[in-house]
């Protein structure tokens, strides 16, 4: 492998850029936009490391502030409202067993509540808005962070072929998807992949789940005794909700929504490319045993347990 990146390290500003013009075609799906992000990163190495990191946060918010305009308002409320009691659940289920997890593993014990913070909110996130509350050191917040990243990107992989395994509706698996995958941008990409009415779903439910960072981060506050950080609040989710508003009220012309709605998924595709080229060995080798032991544990449990229930309904 080291050979192959010495050899293609010189194009790999040219091999960038043809990638994230391919990822702008139609036929290009969030999955394999992903899957040639991290083929790139582990075979290349980023040129534009810092770009991609942005502008991948950038393109996110944009693209689930379009998707917006593709749903109304009235029908989402009511979707929303249908996971929000798995939200609470999970969201506090998973804060208490990382707890003790990373007790029992005897891990740093600010990582151990950045690991539980991202996956029970959503992901790098989450992790990026409690860090500073936290007063989380770099080294603390790469571990974190690295271990969120890599299990994000496998779960765009393998929770699309589950769901058709298990014959899941569209509305069972992005209720499942919104719970049980980190990041926003995983759980979009996935609700994409499996069908319309699932992205919707899987978008209202990670979006009412993403809220959770602002009472999080005042417990962090109670808890760790910072209580003059600063908290960061995703102002894009009251973009979101506008955009349904404006969606279901005004008369916006047909064409109009549709191109939105067709741009934010283009940008959702590009997102997934810029975050899977950031996938590389350096990450892969940052993340110690322990701390990936401790978000496989959490994610397999909230994972289960989500989709038993949904099972069950």
């Amino acid at each position: 492998m080291q050979e192959i990146e010495n050899y293609l390290t010189p194009f790999n500003k040219t091999i960038f850029i043809v990638l994230f013009l391919v990822c702008l075609l139609p036929g290009v799906s969030p999955a394999v936009a992903l899957f040639l992000g991290v083929a790139f990163a582990l075979f290349v190495g980023h040129p534009f490391p810092y770009f991609a990191k942005k502008t991948s946060k950038i393109l996110l918010q944009l693209s689930v502030v379009g998707l917006g305009f593709g749903m109304n308002l009235h029908q989402s409320l009511k979707a929303g409202s249908e996971g929000m009691l798995f939200t609470v659940v999970s969201v506090v289920s998973v804060m208490v067993i990382g707890y003790f997890i990373g007790k029992w593993f005897r891990i740093d014990s600010k990582t151990s509540y950045l690991i539980s913070s991202g996956t029970a909110i959503c992901g790098g996130s989450a992790i990026a808005a409690v860090a500073p509350v936290l007063k989380a050191n770099d080294q603390q917040i790469s571990l974190s962070m690295g271990t969120i990243f890599v299990l994000n990107a496998i779960a765009l992989f393998i929770f699309p072929p589950i769901g058709h395994l298990l014959h899941l509706t569209q509305e069972q698996f992005g209720l499942w998807a919104a719970i049980a995958i980190h990041d926003t941008s995983s759980v979009v990409g996935a609700g994409a992949v499996y069908g319309e009415k699932a992205l919707e779903i899987a978008t209202l439910v990670k979006l009412t789940r993403a809220l959770w960072i602002i009472p999080l981060a005042f417990i962090t506050m109670l808890f760790f005794r910072e209580k003059a950080a600063k908290i960061s609040i995703p102002w894009f989710i009251f973009f979101f909700v506008l955009a349904m508003v404006a969606n279901t009220y005004l008369s916006i012309p047909a064409s109009v929504n549709v191109a939105l709605v067709w741009l934010a998924k283009r940008g959702l595709t590009l997102t997934l490319f810029l975050i899977g080229s950031g996938l590389s060995r350096a990450v892969l080798r940052a993340v110690g045993f322990r701390p990936m032991a401790q978000g496989i544990i959490l994610w397999v449990f909230i994972a289960v347990i989500s989709l038993g229930v949904i099972l069950f309904l």
